[in-house]
C-alpha cells in the first residue's frame, strides 16, 4: 500500500515543479513527513532550511488526502507574499487554493460558500482571522470539523521565544482542540532553535505524548556565499550599492531596518541608473504585488525592503540578498538570506552594518510587553466599562499606542484574561498573573541574539556555521564558501562620482511634516471637548523638519544630538546652517512664502519656540539663530501650566498625548498680546515631532490667540 501511496506522491510532485517526465521524486524525510500525514495521521514538526521543500509536503499530502475523500486543508500562513506563492504553486498540482485575509474581505462571502460546497482544495487562512469575532465564531468551528489537513507554516511565529512571536498564532490551541480525531496536523519552519522548536512543539499538541513526527534537518545552504563589509559611513554604504550592483548575480533584494531607508536608497539607486522598486509596510498593497511580479521576472535588478518582504517569498532563483543594516537577530537574519539561492547554485549574501542599526534595535525593543501597572489598568478599565470597548475607545483610558495595545490585548486573549467580541474588547474575570520572569527572560533573549549579530559581524570564523550554531544545527561545520573561509570576494573600493553623490543626497536636509487634522477618538471621556476634524483656522499648516531620526543621512547626526544621555547645550553650528538651508528651500519652493505663486502665504512675522524640560537650551538657541538669521522676531515663548506632572506628558497613544497637552499648554499672557496685532505667520520651532501632537496643540492655541499661519519647524522626525 505504501508503495502504490509513495509512486502516488512522486507523481503529485511532478506536477507541482512543472517536471512533465515525472521524474521529479521526494526526498526521503519529505516523503517520511508525507507518509505520517496520510498514512497513519499523525501530527509532525517539520524544521527544515528554506527551500527544503516544506511546501511540497503539505501539497503533496492534501492531493493524496482529498483523493482519498478527507476535507480540505486549512494553512495558517501569516504573509500575503507567501499567500500568493502558494495559491499559483498549488494551480500547478491541480489543487484549488483560495485565500482568506485583511486584503480580499469583499471574496471571504463567496469562499466560504466555495469551502461548504467542497470546491476548495486548500483555504490559506491569516493568523488574524483566527481571532476575527465573527470567523471565529462562525466559520472556524464549522472549519474545524471539516478540515482533512491543518498546517501551520512559519511556525516559529507562535513562540514567544522566537524572533517573530505573533500572538494571533497561539488561537491555534483553539482550533487544534476542536479538530475531530484522526486529523493530520502539519507544523513547518526553517527557522527556529531547540528552545523554539520545544516551545511549538508543545503548544501545537506535537510532543512526544502524541507520538508525534519530528523532522529537523542540517540548515546548510551550500549555494549561499556569505560575507560583511564594513564601510565608513552610510554614504560609503550606498556608493558601494551604486558601484556594485551590476556586478551581482541576476536580480535579488535589499534589506533596509526602516521604511525611511528604504525609500532613500530607492531613489540614490534609481537616480544612479539602477532599475529598483521600493517594498515596506507603507507599500500599498497592489503596488506590493507589481513589485513582487516585477521580481518574478527581472523586471527589475532588486527589491529594496523592510522586513515586510519576508517569510515565503518564493523565487528560486534570486541571486543575491545585500542587508544594508544589520537585522537585531541571526534567526531572523538567516530566514531573509533563505530567499536567496534556491534554484541557482551560486547567490550572493552580503551585511553591510552601520552605526546606526543599535539605535533602531532599541527603538523596536521599546514595544516590548508593558509593564505590569499597565496592563492591570487595561484590565481594570475593561472591567468597570460593562460593555465591549474598541481600540479607540480604550486608547484614551490607557497610556498605551494603539499597536502595543493591540498585541497586549491578544496575550492576554489567549492567556483567557479577555474576549474579543463584535465590538471590541471585554474582560472576562478570570485571575490572570503577570509572567514578571518569563517576560524578563524574553528581553534577555533579545539582547543576546543583539550580541549575536554584533558577534557575527565580527567573526573571523565561518559565517555559515556560526548562523548554523545559532539555530542549535548538530552538524554545523565550516562552509568552505563564505569571506572567512574562501577570502573576501568584494574590496570595499567605491567611485568618487557615486560617493560625492550619495553625500549629496544624505546630506541633504529637509524633510515635509504633515499636520495632524483630525482629533483623536474618544477625547470626550477623558474630559476633553474636541472631535472629529481640527477647523482650518485651527490647524498648523505643513511644516518641515530637519530629518527624520530613522534616516541614514542627518538621522546619524540627530540621534546623538537628542539621545536621552546627551547633555543639553546651544544647536551646534552644522545644525543650525542646515535648519537655515531647509527655511531658505521651504521658502522658496511650491507654496513657500517667497515662491512668488499667487495663493502664497505671507512671509513669518516671528518665531515662537515650544517649551521644553529636557532641551529648553536647545531649542532656545535653535529659536534665537534663526531669528537672527533670518532677521525674524523672535516672539517669546508658549508655556507649561501647572498641570504638568513632575515625570512629564504622557506620550505612548494619541488620546493621552493631547489630553495631557490640553491641561498643560499655554500661551503667556505677553505673546497672546503680541500674536493679537501680527500680521502673518509666526514659525514654532521644536526638537522633535513624534506624534506630531505637541505641535497640533500648539497650532491651535497660537492660531486661537491670534496667529494667521502656524509654520511647524523641528530638528528630527522620530518614527
Amino acid at each position: 500500500m505504501n508503495a502504490d501511496l509513495r509512486s502516488s506522491a512522486d507523481s503529485v510532485l511532478a506536477r507541482l515543479v512543472g517536471d512533465p517526465t515525472g521524474a521529479a521524486r521526494l526526498r526521503e524525510d519529505q516523503w517520511r513527513a508525507i507518509e505520517a500525514l496520510v498514512a497513519h495521521k499523525r501530527r509532525a514538526l517539520v524544521v527544515q532550511r528554506t527551500g527544503w521543500g516544506k511546501s511540497a509536503v503539505y501539497f503533496v499530502a492534501t492531493s493524496l488526502l482529498r483523493a482519498a475523500g478527507a476535507g480540505p486543508t486549512v494553512i495558517v500562513s501569516p504573509l500575503l507574499a507567501l499567500m500568493r506563492n502558494q495559491v499559483e504553486a498549488a494551480a500547478r498540482a491541480g489543487i484549488h487554493a483560495r485565500t482568506i485575509n485583511s486584503a480580499n474581505p469583499e471574496e471571504w462571502e463567496g469562499i466560504q460558500a466555495e469551502v461548504a460546497a467542497g470546491e476548495v482544495d486548500v483555504l490559506l487562512v491569516s493568523p488574524e482571522r483566527l481571532n476575527n469575532p465573527e470567523f471565529r465564531d462562525q466559520v472556524l468551528p464549522k472549519l474545524a470539523a471539516a478540515t482533512g489537513l491543518l498546517v501551520v507554516d512559519e511556525a516559529h511565529c507562535i513562540s514567544d521565544w522566537g524572533h517573530d512571536f505573533r500572538p494571533d498564532y497561539r488561537r491555534l490551541r483553539t482550533m487544534l482542540a476542536d479538530l475531530p480525531p484522526g486529523v493530520p496536523v502539519l507544523a513547518t519552519t526553517a527557522t527556529a532553535n531547540a528552545r523554539v522548536t520545544a516551545d511549538v512543539a508543545e503548544q501545537l499538541g506535537t510532543g512526544a505524548g502524541t507520538d508525534a513526527l519530528v523532522l529537523r534537518g542540517a540548515l546548510d545552504r551550500e549555494s549561499l556565499s556569505l560575507a560583511v563589509l564594513s564601510l565608513p559611513d552610510a554614504a560609503h554604504r550606498l556608493a558601494w550599492l551604486a558601484d556594485h550592483l551590476g556586478e551581482l548575480p541576476g536580480s535579488g533584494i535589499i534589506y533596509t531596518l526602516t521604511v525611511a531607508a528604504a525609500e532613500e536608497v530607492t531613489a540614490y539607486l534609481r537616480h544612479r541608473g539602477h532599475t529598483v522598486a521600493s517594498y515596506t509596510g507603507r507599500t500599498e498593497n497592489a503596488d506590493r504585488q507589481q513589485a513582487e511580479d516585477d521580481l518574478q521576472a527581472n523586471r527589475v535588478k532588486a527589491l529594496v525592503a523592510t522586513s515586510a518582504l519576508g517569510m515565503g517569498f518564493d523565487k528560486p532563483d534570486l541571486g543575491f540578498v545585500v542587508h544594508l543594516g544589520s537585522p537585531s537577530s541571526p534567526i531572523a537574519y538567516y530566514q531573509q538570506v533563505g530567499r536567496a539561492g534556491r534554484g541557482v547554485e551560486h547567490a550572493e549574501v552580503l551585511l553591510l552594518p552601520g552605526r546606526e542599526d543599535e539605535a533602531i534595535w532599541k527603538y523596536f525593543a521599546s514595544v516590548a510587553f508593558p509593564p505590569e501597572d499597565l496592563v492591570r489598568r487595561t484590565l481594570e478599565v475593561l472591567a468597570q466599562a460593562g460593555r465591549p470597548l474598541s481600540l479607540p475607545a480604550l486608547e484614551p483610558l490607557v497610556d498605551l499606542r494603539r499597536t502595543r495595545l493591540e498585541t497586549m490585548l491578544k496575550v492576554l486573549d489567549v492567556d483567557g484574561a479577555v474576549h474579543r467580541v463584535k465590538g471590541g474588547w471585554t474582560a472576562t474575570g478570570e485571575p490572570w498573573v503577570y509572567d514578571a520572569e518569563r517576560y524578563a527572560w524574553v528581553a534577555r533573549q533579545r539582547a543576546a541574539e543583539q550580541q549575536a549579530m554584533r558577534d557575527y559581524a565580527a567573526t573571523t570564523g565561518c559565517r555559515m556555521e556560526f548562523l548554523r550554531r545559532q539555530l542549535d544545527d548538530e552538524e554545523a561545520a565550516p562552509c568552505g564558501r563564505c569571506d572567512n573561509c574562501a577570502g573576501a570576494r568584494f574590496t570595499a573600493d567605491v567611485s568618487s562620482a557615486a560617493l560625492d553623490v550619495a553625500k549629496g543626497e544624505l546630506g541633504r536636509p529637509g524633510v515635509e511634516l504633515e499636520p495632524r487634522k483630525m482629533w483623536p477618538t474618544g477625547l470626550a471621556a477623558v474630559g476633553v471637548d474636541l472631535k472629529g476634524r481640527i477647523p482650518a483656522g485651527e490647524q498648523a499648516a505643513t511644516g518641515r523638519a530637519l530629518g527624520r531620526l530613522s534616516d541614514i543621512g542627518w538621522g546619524n547626526r540627530l540621534r546623538p544630538l537628542l539621545a536621552a544621555q546627551t547633555p543639553d547645550g546651544p544647536v551646534p553650528d552644522d545644525v543650525a546652517q542646515a535648519v537655515v538651508a531647509v527655511l531658505a528651500d521651504w521658502a522658496r519652493g511650491p507654496g513657500g512664502w517667497a515662491s512668488g505663486e499667487p495663493d502664497a502665504p505671507a512671509r513669518p512675522v516671528g518665531v515662537v519656540a515650544l517649551p521644553s524640560r529636557t532641551r529648553p537650551v536647545l531649542i532656545g538657541s535653535l529659536a534665537a539663530r534663526i531669528s537672527d538669521i533670518g532677521r525674524i522676531p523672535l516672539l517669546g515663548s508658549l508655556s507649561y501650566t501647572d498641570a504638568v506632572p513632575e515625570f512629564g506628558l504622557p506620550s505612548s497613544n494619541s488620546a493621552q498625548r493631547v489630553r495631557g497637552l490640553h491641561q498643560a499648554l499655554t500661551v503667556p499672557p505677553a505673546l497672546a498680546a503680541t500674536l493679537a496685532g501680527a500680521a502673518g505667520p509666526v514659525l514654532l520651532v521644536d526638537d522633535r515631532a513624534e506624534s506630531g501632537w505637541t505641535l497640533a496643540v500648539a497650532a491651535r492655541l497660537l492660531r486661537r490667540a491670534g496667529a494667521k499661519e502656524v509654520f511647524p519647524l523641528v530638528l528630527a522626525v522620530q518614527p
